[in-house]
């Protein structure tokens, strides 16, 4: 018995947005999220990172945080971890099991990502954690995380045109999604939206009369560390950035500003908890270095356009001529906003498919990746990720860059 063969049959559920399965799937299991304070945290791009220095900071802070995240690159424990430490699979096998005593089967079947939620939802419960950061799976409004009346306070990082599929066609739509998460009265840390997505967002914060606080982007004040502007005061604070790219002097001032409204809140955090644990923050699989035999190698799950623009924008500070791409994208993905965003005349590109996954045609890549760049070096068809970059990595001085998608990230890693 392991965690996969557990929630294999739950699979073929796919994604069904709608909150009442859990809601009473839960309600069985006694409502474990009513005994759970949480930050939630929804966003196109940059949910996770900001969910990463979270948790770090509060259990540098001494309290027992619990975070869930997903998808996960390995493992499904990476999902729910306690202190930084992921859940051990014997116990997450465990709670998969009282989840499922718990479904009716009377009643639909929740959702593979509804039974692995309710999952975490316990495992907070019962391990008594002081608080949780709980990071939306998708959307947010009908979205299996968004069960909480009351959570400490909300973040929504950033909104882009992602999941179209199942949160409608414009920015607005799945800016009226992601701000289903806002609850009446409760704090909002805003990053920065486009004015669609911002207009949606501020009129269901004004409707729910709620406190928005957008904080500005923390400065670069040197390699590796930044400076934020408080939101309720003059004063700034300078801490260690580990995570690399511009971004995240956005997406670290989102969460700082969250800790800035906790402390207002009576959470003991200080200033040396918040530097420790921002140092200490790790968020793998996201512009990532890493050697493979001995080449020194970027990794990113960058795989909508949003994040694609943040990987080029990281690639071109290195002042590198040209890049080499590995890349694996799914099906489901907006191929040719991506490559827009990442290739430039001279770059090489490696295309390989996205294992045990709804992976996009390679033909059809190759076709639109020299439609959108005519001028690239080499465009070609590898069978699997490792001989691309076996190739990659033997045929040019190139920085090489694997990239494309989460799920071929976590391939490359396990």
């Amino acid at each position: 018995m392991n965690v996969d063969s557990l929630l294999q049959p739950f699979q073929h559920f796919g994604v069904n947005l709608g909150l009442s399965r859990i809601v009473n799937l839960l309600a069985t299991l006694g409502n474990p999220h009513h005994q759970v304070p949480i930050i939630h945290v929804a966003g196109t791009n940059g949910k996770g990172s900001v969910c990463a220095y979270l948790s770090a900071v509060l259990t540098e802070a001494g309290y027992k945080t619990g975070r869930y995240t997903s998808p996960h690159l390995i493992d499904w424990t990476e999902r729910i971890c306690i202190n930084e430490q992921p859940i051990e699979s014997n116990k997450l096998c465990e709670l998969i099991l009282q989840v499922q005593a718990a479904i009716n089967p009377e009643e639909e079947s929740p959702t593979q990502f509804e039974v692995i939620t309710a999952a975490a939802w316990l495992y907070f419960a019962q391990q008594q954690v002081d608080i949780a950061v709980i990071e939306v799976g998708l959307g947010g409004r009908l979205d299996a995380t968004n069960v909480c009346e009351h959570p400490l306070l909300t973040v929504i990082t950033s909104i882009s045109r992602e999941h179209w599929q199942q949160l409608g066609p414009t920015v607005a739509h799945i800016a009226r999604e992601k701000a289903g998460i806002i609850k009446p009265g409760c704090p909002v840390v805003v990053g920065s939206l486009p004015e669609a997505a911002e207009n949606v967002v501020k009129s269901r914060i004004i409707e729910l009369q709620c406190p928005i606080f957008i904080p500005k982007p923390s400065d670069q004040i040197h390699q590796n560390w930044a400076e934020y502007q408080k939101i309720s005061s003059p004063e700034t604070i300078k801490y260690p950035l580990p995570l690399p790219g511009q971004i995240q002097l956005h997406n670290s001032a989102l969460a700082l500003a969250a800790l800035e409204i906790l402390q207002k809140q009576n959470w003991q955090i200080s200033e040396e908890a918040i530097i420790n644990g921002m140092a200490k923050t790790k968020w793998p699989g996201r512009m990532q270095w890493t050697t493979w035999k001995s080449h020194k190698l970027l990794i990113d799950g960058a795989h909508n356009p949003a994040s694609a623009t943040v990987l080029r924008d990281y690639v071109d500070t290195l002042n590198i001529k040209n890049i080499t791409w590995v890349m694996g994208m799914l099906a489901t993905k907006d191929h040719g906003d991506i490559f827009q965003e990442l290739l430039k005349p001279g770059d090489k590109l490696y295309l390989v498919p996205v294992p045990d996954s709804n992976s996009a045609n390679l033909a059809e890549l190759t076709k639109l990746a020299t439609s959108i760049c005519p001028d690239l070096n080499f465009c070609h068809i590898y069978q699997d990720v490792f001989s691309a970059l076996e190739s990659a990595v033997s045929a040019t001085d190139n920085q090489v860059v694997l990239c494309g998608s989460l799920y071929l990230i976590g391939h490359f890693l396990a």
